[in-house]
């Protein structure tokens, strides 16, 4: 059973400043390994500990797409997109830290 993929509004503002080969990078992984199985934790697919951003992390090199499963909607919501560097996650530019 396929997922569908939803972005949050504060999501397209972060894959705008992305550059276009990291959004085609990303875009591309979301929907290769979200649309099916997106609860199987693999290599790049990793459920978080309890944080305010997201319960799974999607890691496609240094970039990072955090996303929650709603199961009875049958969806995939990203709720954000960051960049990792060293052990910083920025997010639009700022800092996070889950």
């Amino acid at each position: 059973m396929a997922y569908g993929i939803r972005f949050a509004e504060s999501v397209k503002a972060q894959i705008r400043q992305l550059s276009a080969r990291q959004r085609v990078q990303l875009l591309d992984a979301i929907e290769e390994q979200l649309t099916h199985e997106p609860m199987i934790e693999t290599r790049n697919r990793k459920p978080l500990r309890p944080n305010p951003l997201a319960p799974w992390e999607l890691r496609v090199g240094e970039l990072r797409a955090f996303y929650e499963v709603a199961i009875q909607e049958n969806e995939v919501r990203v709720l954000a997109v960051g960049q990792k560097r060293g052990n910083s996650l920025l997010i639009e530019g700022k800092e996070v830290r889950l």
